[in-house]
């Protein structure tokens, strides 16, 4: 399950780069661990330069009581697309702020897609802070594809000595 942005939806800049979002889409369980902890859903939010380069950004989140209020916006959409499997439907505008984690602590290390053909050279930023999800609005997203996608996320991979750095903001807004 995937939105995906026609226009400006908003960029990022890491050391100078400009990254503009593209996509994003929903893996479950988590495709990212904190502390050795998988968690039930992760948010990818995937920006590029117009030379190709990728960036994408991970929201973490775990099964609670409270809904996430991005998904619920998106609802009547994500059903609609559930009854009319592998094609695209419009959904007007998203305000894709609203699944961002801002000024949060967040990690930081170059690795790969998650989907094949899983090209290097990605920068990957996993926000610290997780995210509250109900349990239906898992299972919604898991209905919106086939069976054979409801667990999507590719397995853990080894860090292969890559550096993870951790990036604390000045002040704290989340």
């Amino acid at each position: 399950m995937q939105v995906r942005f026609m226009g400006d939806a908003g960029s990022l800049t890491i050391n100078g780069t400009v990254y503009h979002l593209r996509e994003l889409h929903w893996h479950t369980p988590s495709e990212h661990t904190v502390n050795g902890r998988r968690y039930d859903m992760e948010l990818h939010l995937v920006h590029q330069t117009p030379a190709n380069k990728t960036a994408v950004v991970g929201v973490l989140y775990e099964v609670s009581l409270v809904p996430d209020p991005f998904l619920e916006k998106l609802k009547p959409f994500i059903e609609r697309v559930s009854s009319t499997r592998d094609q695209e439907q419009p959904i007007g505008l998203v305000d894709p702020n609203g699944a961002a984690c801002i000024g949060c602590v967040y990690y930081r290390y170059m690795g790969s897609l998650t989907t094949p053909p899983c090209t290097e050279g990605v920068v990957w930023t996993v926000c610290d802070k997780v995210r509250p999800v109900q349990k239906s609005q898992i299972e919604l997203l898991q209905r919106a594809v086939d069976a054979v996608n409801r667990m999507n996320a590719r397995p853990l991979q080894p860090l292969n000595n890559r550096d993870i750095s951790v990036f604390r903001p000045p002040f704290k807004v989340c």
